[in-house]
C-alpha cells in the first residue's frame, strides 16, 4: 500500500509538470496573439507600457517553461516545486500590471477589463494546480490571499492623481468569483476522482486476495485429489501385494504349489497397480483440456474409464458447443473426473452414463451409474467420495452441484453452470 501511494504521488507530480509545460506553450501563443491585437487596435498610441507588460509576462512564461524541464531543481524542491510555480504565475502578473499602471501613462489595453483577460489564463492554471494537488481548504485560503493581493495592489499602485478605484476593485471581485467557481469545480471533481481511485485500489486488493484464496483452495483440492488417487491406486496395490507376499512366505515350505499361485497373483496385482499408478500420474501431469478441448476430453475420460472397469458407457455430448471460460471448463472436467473415478472405485456399477448439454447459456453435466449407491447425508458428514470438494469447486465457479443416490439404486451427479 505504501509503495502504491508513493507511485501515485510520483505520477501526480509528473502530470503536474507536464501540465505546466503544456500551459507554458499555450501562454506563448496567447501572449503573441494579444500583442498583435494590441498593435492593431492601438497603433496610434504609445504602447511602451503595453510592451513592457507583455515582455514581463513572456519572461514569466519562459521561466515556467524552463523550470518544467529542470529535473535537478524538481528533485531538490520536490514538494515545494508546485507551490513555487503557483506563486510565480499568480503573484507576478498581478504585481506587474499594478507597477506598469503606476509607472506609465494610462493605456486602454491595460485597463482593468483587459488586464483581467491577460491575467486570467495564468491564474486559472495556477488554481488548477492547487485544486489538483491540494484539498479545497488550501484552495480557499490561496484564493483569498490572491484576492487580498489584488485589492492591495489596486489601492497602492494607482496612477498619480487617479482616484477611480471602483473599477479595479470590481474587476478583482469578478476575478475572485470566477477563480472560486472554477477552483471549487476542479477540486470537487478531483476529490471524487481520488475517492473512485481509492475504491478501485481497494477493490483490486480484495480481488487479489480473493484470487490468491481461490488459488490456494484449488491447490488444496488438487492435493486432496492426488492423495485420493494414490490411496486408491498405490496404497491399495501395496496393501494387497503385502498380504499376498505374506501368504507366499507362509506357504513356501508347506505348499509349494499354493505359494506359486499366490506369487502369480502378487505379480498380477503389482502389474495392475503399476498400470493404475501410471494412469494417475499421467492424468496429473497435463490436463487433456489443453490438447483436446472439453468435449473430447470428457469423451476420452468416459471411454478410458469404461475400458478400465469393463463398463458399458453411454456418452451424450453436444456437437456444437459454446466454449466457456477456462476456469469453468476446468471445473466441469474435474467434477466429471471425480464422479467417474468414484463410479469405478466404489459403485460396483455395470453401466455408466455421461451426458452434457447447453441451453440458454447454461451448461448441464450429468454422470449416472447403476451401482450400489449410498446415503448422501452420511457421505456429506464423512466427506466420502470427495462430494464436499466437488460442491465447493462448483460453487467457486458459480455453479450448483446436486447428488441423488440410494442404496442399491445407483447414483446421479448433476452439475449446472
Amino acid at each position: 500500500m505504501v509503495y502504491a501511494n508513493t507511485v501515485n504521488k510520483s505520477n501526480k507530480f509528473s502530470d503536474a509538470v507536464l501540465l505546466i509545460r503544456f500551459a507554458a506553450f499555450l501562454w506563448v501563443i496567447y501572449l503573441v496573439l494579444m500583442t498583435l491585437i494590441g498593435m492593431v487596435i492601438e497603433e496610434t498610441q504609445d504602447l511602451s507600457s503595453f510592451f513592457y507588460y507583455y515582455a514581463l509576462l513572456g519572461g514569466v512564461t519562459l521561466v515556467c517553461l524552463g523550470l518544467s524541464y529542470w529535473s535537478w531543481l524538481q528533485r531538490k524542491l520536490r514538494r515545494y516545486f508546485i507551490p513555487l510555480i503557483v506563486a510565480i504565475i499568480t503573484i507576478l502578473p498581478i504585481v506587474f500590471i499594478s507597477v506598469i499602471s503606476y509607472s506609465f501613462p494610462p493605456n486602454r489595453m491595460l485597463d482593468p477589463q483587459n488586464s483581467l483577460l491577460t491575467e486570467l489564463p495564468f491564474l486559472l492554471v495556477g488554481f488548477l494546480l492547487i485544486a489538483w494537488q491540494y484539498k479545497w481548504p488550501y484552495m480557499l485560503i490561496i484564493t483569498l490571499g490572491i484576492t487580498a493581493l489584488n485589492f492591495a495592489t489596486a489601492w497602492m499602485f494607482r496612477p498619480p492623481g487617479d482616484m477611480a478605484i471602483r473599477g479595479p476593485l470590481t474587476i478583482s471581485f469578478i476575478q475572485t468569483v470566477i477563480v472560486l467557481v472554477v477552483g471549487f469545480s476542479i477540486s470537487y471533481l478531483m476529490t471524487r476522482m481520488r475517492k473512485q481511485q481509492q475504491s478501485l485500489e481497494d477493490a483490486n486488493i480484495r480481488l487479489s486476495h480473493y484470487a490468491s484464496t481461490l488459488e490456494q483452495l484449488a491447490t488444496s483440492r488438487e492435493r486432496n485429489r492426488l492423495a485420493r488417487e494414490l490411496h486408491d491406486t498405490l496404497a491399495h496395490t501395496l496393501s494387497g501385494l503385502t498380504v499376498q507376499l505374506e501368504t507366499v512366505k507362509a506357504y513356501w515350505d508347506v505348499d509349494h504349489s499354493g505359494a506359486q499361485t499366490s506369487l502369480e497373483n502378487a505379480l498380477k496385482t503389482a502389474r495392475s497397480g503399476l498400470e493404475e499408478t501410471r494412469r494417475a500420474l499421467k492424468s496429473l501431469r497435463a490436463s487433456p483440456l489443453d490438447d483436446l478441448g472439453l468435449i473430447q476430453a470428457l469423451r476420452g475420460l468416459a471411454e478410458e474409464a469404461a475400458d478400465r472397469a469393463d463398463l458399458k458407457a453411454e456418452i451424450i455430448l453436444p456437437e456444437k458447443f459454446e466454449t466457456p471460460t477456462p476456469d469453468i471448463e476446468q471445473s466441469i472436467y474435474r467434477i466429471a473426473q471425480e464422479s467417474i473415478t468414484n463410479v469405478i472405485n466404489h459403485a460396483a456399477a455395470k453401466n455408466l452414463k455421461l451426458e452434457m448439454s447447453q441451453s440458454d447459456g447454461k451448461i448441464t453435466l450429468v454422470v449416472q451409474d447403476d451401482g450400489t449407491g449410498f446415503d448422501p447425508e452420511k457421505a456429506n458428514k464423512t466427506s466420502r467420495f470427495g462430494l464436499t470438494g466437488m460442491k465447493e469447486r462448483a460453487q467457486l465457479s458459480g455453479g450448483e452441484l446436486s447428488v441423488s443416490s440410494q442404496q442399491g439404486g445407483g447414483t446421479t451427479v448433476k452439475l449446472i453452470m
